[in-house]
């Protein structure tokens, strides 16, 4: 049920506020109805409320109904929600509509409370919340509790607070001037409703309908008498048989659209948090050569005048190749001139390694953006078929799963296996991986076990790179540069008595550094 469909119910109804209401009644499990009565409204009529997903409706009846209530909400709902009927709002024009209700007194006096009926398809709900003002409050309890597990970004719980939907900007169609219509014209009028605050499928099939247009056709010049069919739309939101078939299927698609569009932005949005962090890394990099030619440059100072630097010093002042005068040069006591020089030479060749690696891998990265960016943006406007065929790329792009963690194959052709939670670290390596296969884990920060089954025989330089760098990537350290990994054999890896799974102790360690992000060439099998 659609937004301007939702208007004109309640516009029926709010001139005879506030009306009495004779109890509830509970045609099925999912369908509540109110008795009312009131001078404006000629007999006695029902409020109908359908909250069923995913076709939930809002209408009022002139049917004999009965039925008694068949669930605990139901139950509560006959009982608590009670009193006259005192207002009826609509958010804007979305689908969401509260009922206040006045309470009553008697042998158990009932509080005043809201019925909020969230008419919105496959989440429709139906709550019951505290008395106030507008669309905010305390649920006192809900039809269809939604946890975390269900929806991590909008929870219901009977005892929280209900945040309506968020604001949203769309032209009102029932004050739409003719400035804004000609600011349409352009767009198909298929696409109108995605600028238009209450009007779906159904709807926008009418309008085209009305309009005498095809919906992938755009009015340009006629868009004058787009804005009467639009009138007469608002006037009186009814659809035609023709166009309620091809409506459903319209609101089907487009329902599936809006699914796959919201599954397919959160890995996209990953993908681009990513790559930017990995592009940040570049210029963080880049940065770090002038700190490597401070050091280059104090390590020469010290290899040129190392016999006069007193051992055990912790700083010396030098004189400046250039003249200008001496120098000041930090040390550590605990090492002669000669090995602080050494300590710095190998600090500058680890940054400037690090900026190499990295810069090789930047076009690359910048490539990958914009093909990400072009994703995002196109995903947009992008048609059903169209958003499956990108679901299909994608998924072929992923590591395939399987019963033990991601499987990937290393450059000399070794399999490797990637815990994905610490049940699967676990497996991996207590269960499947054997004594002579090698483990890898980033140092020092929480993350996958890595198990690379060699069957006993010795990792080559690019098969533990390779894997090291899959455990980096699946670990916090991930999009991070010059991370430790370590490496060793299974049979040196142990779980601590009473340790939860997946947490290890190991010995035997080597260490490699490398960066935190997926081997270019990676590919499962």
């Amino acid at each position: 049920m659609e937004g301007l469909m939702l208007a004109r119910v309640l516009g029926e109804l709010t001139p005879h506020l506030p009306l009495h209401t004779l109890g509830w009644v509970f045609p099925d499990e999912t369908t509540a109805a109110l008795l009312l009565d009131g001078p404006g409204l000629g007999e006695k009529r029902n409020l109908v409320l359908a909250y069923r997903p995913p076709q939930p409706v809002l209408f009022i009846s002139r049917e004999r109904l009965r039925g008694d209530p068949r669930s605990p909400f139901q139950r509560f709902l006959a009982a608590r929600v009670r009193g006259p009927l005192l207002g009826a709002e609509q958010l804007k024009l979305d689908r969401v509509v509260v009922l206040h209700f006045g309470g009553e007194a008697g042998f158990v006096d009932q509080a005043p409370t809201r019925l909020l009926f969230e008419v919105t398809g496959r989440n429709a709900n139906l709550l019951v919340l505290e008395e106030g003002e507008g669309f905010e409050g305390r649920i006192v309890m809900a039809a269809r509790e939604i946890t975390g597990s269900r929806n991590r970004f909008r929870t219901i719980r009977s005892g929280g607070k209900y945040t309506p939907p968020p604001p949203y900007d769309k032209f009102d169609p029932r004050t739409l001037g003719e400035a804004e219509a000609a600011s349409l014209a352009d767009l198909p009028i298929g696409r109108w409703r995605e600028r238009l605050d209450g009007v779906g499928p159904l709807l926008s099939a009418e309008l085209a309908r009305r309009a005498n247009l095809l919906t992938t056709q755009a009015p340009g010049e006629d868009w004058p008498q787009t804005l009467a069919a639009l009138q007469t739309l608002v006037a009186d939101p009814t659809v035609s048989e023709g166009v309620m078939q091809d409506g459903a299927r319209e609101a089907a698609r487009s329902e599936k659209a809006a699914a796959l569009r919201k599954a397919l932005a959160e890995p996209l949005n990953k993908r681009l948090t990513l790559i930017r962090n990995q592009l940040a890394d570049v210029s963080r990099a880049e940065a770090g050569l002038d700190v490597a030619a401070v050091d280059r440059g104090e390590a020469d100072l010290l290899m040129a005048y190392a016999s006069t630097v007193e051992t055990g010093s912790a700083s010396a002042e030098l004189p400046a190749f250039d003249g200008s005068g001496p120098r000041p040069v930090a040390l550590d006591p605990s090492l002669s001139a000669v090995q602080n020089a050494e300590k710095r030479y190998t600090r500058a060749r680890r940054r400037e390694d690090v900026y190499e690696r990295l810069l090789e891998r930047e076009d690359t990265l910048r490539a990958e953006l914009a093909e990400a960016e072009a994703r995002v943006a196109h995903m947009e406007s992008a048609s059903l078929e169209e958003l499956d065929a990108l679901s299909s790329t994608l998924q072929s792009e992923r590591p395939e799963k399987s019963q033990y963690g991601m499987r990937f194959t290393t450059p000399a052709g070794y399999e490797v296996l990637v815990g994905r939670n610490n049940k699967e670290n676990a497996t991996l390596t207590h269960r499947v991986g054997r004594s002579m296969d090698y483990w890898f884990h980033a140092q020092g920060y929480p993350g996958s076990h890595v198990i690379v089954r060699t069957g006993g025989k010795e990792l080559a330089q690019p098969d533990i790179l390779y894997a090291a760098r899959l455990a980096a990537a699946n670990s916090k350290a991930r999009g991070s540069s010059n991370v430790g990994v370590d490496y060793t054999r299974i049979k040196y890896v142990w779980k601590p008595r009473g340790a939860p799974a997946g947490q290890v102790h190991y010995t035997d360690q080597n260490t490699v550094f490398v960066d935190g992000t997926v081997p270019e060439v990676a590919t499962a099998d």
